[in-house]
């Protein structure tokens, strides 16, 4: 359940992108508390995701399963840290993040070859923080507010 986040895994097609999309509503509640609070469910999210990716990797022999989205739950609210709580600021959030998860810049890319969970949760861990230190960037020189 934790591991596809709560079915977004399961979707046919780009599960990837309904597991990120799954995550905005947990945003959308924490926001409001603050940054610590998003900071915090993000940490959990990678600790929790690390254990559930390990289960389901073992079960399915897979090295990094599809069905696995937990990972992206981590990544994107790392990048929605430092996004404005506007629409502008979430989608660009959203799409930066894909972007980055996509391309897996280093050290994404390295991180895929840990072993078991942490390699499934890791690069998206790396893309998280790549997509926040761009939108931190646009953030900045007000491209997106």
């Amino acid at each position: 359940m934790l591991g596809t986040w709560f079915g977004c895994g399961k979707v046919p097609l780009a599960p990837g992108t309904a597991g990120t999309l799954g995550a905005i509503p947990l945003y959308m509640v924490l926001r409001p508390h603050g940054l610590w609070t998003i900071a915090l469910a993000a940490v959990v999210a990678t600790f929790v995701g690390v254990w559930a990716a390990h289960i389901v990797v073992d079960d399915t022999k897979k090295k990094d399963p599809q069905i696995v989205v937990i990972d992206e739950v981590a990544g994107v609210l790392i990048t929605l840290l430092v996004a404005p709580f506007t629409f502008a600021g979430i989608l660009a959030g959203f799409v930066l993040f894909r972007i980055f998860d996509q391309l897996k810049p280093w050290p994404a890319r390295a991180a895929e070859k840990w072993s078991r969970g942490w390699g499934v949760v890791m690069d998206d861990v790396f893309a998280g923080i790549w997509g926040a230190v761009v939108l931190y960037a646009l953030v900045y020189v007000k491209v997106v507010r």
